[in-house]
């Protein structure tokens, strides 16, 4: 068992929380239990995974997407009603770490990506260091490869534009919705970038720049990172987790 406040301090300071512009809060969300022996970790943090959460018995749902994003209105209605009820009603907290997850150099989406997918870094770069370049194994150095084994590893088939049998090297990639950094990826020379998200304007700029662009899913990019948190927590404190997926094909 550990206590909620220990739990958090630990996170911030190794998420290096402090050092982000976000788009919502990082840390506590919604207040539940003081005590913690259950966590249950899940990329968004759904009405799904608040169930889920509560039928583990947990008293904490670690997610890498939480709630209160600044594009959203501040009420409290409909959906997100239904969602904070559950939580208080069960005495949950709900804890998000949205960009320090993505970019943490350990357990971030981005490197646990690359790990899962046999990639090897080489830099950081763009926006918040948020981007990465590295480079591809031979079992993947075209786009048709490197789509497969995509496909093999996040078990969802990637949208892809580009040339299949073209000869790739340099990858640059960040997980989540980061399709308006193609650009940054052009810049950086890279062959191919690989994102979880793809709009109408990407397929021209990788059809005009040459530089294949694929879309792996939004949430299939981002499983991994939360779960490598959730063990470091079991490790650090003596905690369970628990992995809630989801069947999100975006």
């Amino acid at each position: 068992m550990a206590n909620r406040q220990d739990i958090l301090n630990w996170c911030n300071t190794n998420l290096r929380t402090e050092q982000f512009k976000d788009y919502a809060p990082n840390g506590l969300q919604v207040e539940g239990a003081d005590d913690i022996h259950t966590i249950v970790t899940a990329v968004t943090a759904s009405y799904a995974a608040i169930e889920f959460a509560v039928q583990q018995g947990a008293q904490m749902l670690l997610v890498h997407h939480g709630m209160f994003w600044k594009s959203e209105l501040a009420t409290i209605t409909g959906w997100k009603r239904e969602r904070i009820a559950l939580l208080l009603k069960n005495n949950v907290n709900l804890v998000g770490y949205h960009l320090p997850l993505d970019a943490h150099p350990q357990w971030g989406n981005n490197v646990q990506l690359a790990q899962q997918c046999g990639w090897q870094l080489e830099s950081t770069f763009g926006e918040q260091n948020l981007m990465n370049l590295g480079t591809l194994p031979d079992n993947q150095n075209t786009l048709a490869k490197l789509a497969a084994h995509l496909e093999n590893v996040l078990q969802r088939k990637p949208v892809c534009v580009g040339n299949l049998s073209g000869s790739l090297k340099k990858v640059a990639w960040c997980t989540g919705g980061a399709q308006g950094f193609f650009q940054a990826a052009v810049d950086a020379g890279a062959d191919v970038y690989i994102t979880g998200e793809i709009s109408e304007a990407q397929y021209h700029l990788a059809n005009e720049t040459g530089l294949a662009f694929i879309s792996a899913g939004h949430h299939a990019t981002e499983r991994y990172g939360v779960q490598a948190l959730g063990a470091a927590l079991v490790r650090d404190f003596g905690v369970q987790a628990h992995f809630f997926d989801e069947a999100n094909p975006v």
